[in-house]
């Protein structure tokens, strides 16, 4: 039986977005006290100063989410089967990242655990698929947590990038008449909008991997419970770009081996001559500051959030585009293999 039948799925999708933000930001001044008390803290490297910020933010995150899901399938239990999934990879990868924040995981552990993490996916895939596809879920989510945890470092850019990628996500989900996943983005747009006012320069609190990583796997679960997967791989090509240009640049490398972006007498960032590969070492082609940077990286999450809500403003059924949607009909075969 519904709950709340009157109440349809769009205003649904705002009320968890409303209470996820409450959540986050009411919770986050006493996060941050309690993290600075229990000294989970670290150095802002990118200011001359070096202040102590508060660490492991991703819990307000986490907080906010979590009440913002289960108020969803409170109010629309219909749903609660493939929402529940969501929320317990989503929980999964949160505690991933907790313990990578306290003990550092190696590369291969970290993608071998979120691996393990996107396995209940698998329960919300649509009826029919093969095993390819049904594999490709899980692998999906330990990359795609991985994006979003590697385009990180400056005050506000993680939260900033998400909170666009979600956003581009939830106007595409509902121009496509998606509503169901609106509920899963809103509810992490709604914490990460809230998380961004403690982590913007000056940031108060960084997100740590507890934050970081469930972004991306927010995402990738809204590409396979929606069916929007072209779209949430162009809203994250500002963090696939970064991964090629690291990987190409440098290989797979650990946390340890990063060198940090130096800063300059002026307290603006400057590129170090030797290192690896990354898009904010291509934006900091000339000394600027933080702020600036993390302005010009949004503003390309920004252009690719915007081509993927028109992409889904030329997917069959909205202007019936007959060339795109013989290519789909073709693409949906792939699914049963």
């Amino acid at each position: 039986m519904m709950i709340l039948p009157q109440l349809p799925l769009y205003v649904i999708a705002i009320i968890c977005g409303l209470l996820a933000f409450s959540v986050t930001h009411l919770s986050m001044p006493r996060i941050i006290r309690k993290l600075e008390k229990a000294d989970i803290v670290g150095k802002d490297l990118h200011k001359s100063w070096k202040p102590i910020v508060a660490e492991m933010g991703g819990f307000g995150i986490l907080f906010g989410f979590i009440i913002g899901m289960f108020s969803g399938v409170y109010m629309h239990d219909i749903l609660a089967y493939p929402l529940c999934i969501v929320l317990i990879v989503i929980l999964l990868v949160g505690i991933i990242g907790i313990v990578d924040d306290l003990l550092v995981l190696s590369s291969k552990e970290k993608l071998f655990l979120l691996f393990l993490a996107g396995l209940p996916l698998i329960w919300a895939a649509p009826a029919n698929v093969g095993i390819i596809y049904l594999i490709s879920i899980p692998i999906a989510i330990s990359i795609g947590s991985n994006l979003t945890n590697m385009l990180a470092g400056l005050n506000g850019i993680e939260s900033g990038l998400g909170i666009i990628s979600l956003a581009s996500l939830t106007i595409s989900c509902i121009i496509l008449g998606k509503y169901d996943v609106t509920i899963i983005s809103m509810s992490m747009l709604g914490a990460l909008i809230a998380f961004l006012y403690y982590n913007k320069y000056p940031a108060k609190i960084f997100p740590g991997d507890t934050g970081t990583l469930i972004i991306g796997a927010a995402i990738v679960s809204i590409a396979f419970i929606g069916r929007v997967k072209l779209i949430a791989l162009i809203v994250l090509m500002p963090n696939i770009i970064d991964a090629a240009m690291k990987f190409y640049s440098a290989g797979v490398m650990e946390r340890q081996q990063f060198k940090p972006t130096q800063v300059d007498d002026e307290g603006k960032l400057i590129r170090p001559e030797t290192g690896f590969k990354s898009l904010i070492r291509w934006v900091i082609r000339r000394p600027i500051t933080e702020k600036q940077a993390v302005r010009i990286i949004w503003g390309i999450g920004l252009v690719f959030g915007i081509l993927g809500i028109f992409v889904a403003l030329t997917m069959p059924g909205v202007i019936g585009n007959q060339t795109l949607a013989n290519f789909l009909q073709i693409k949906e075969m792939f699914y049963h293999i």
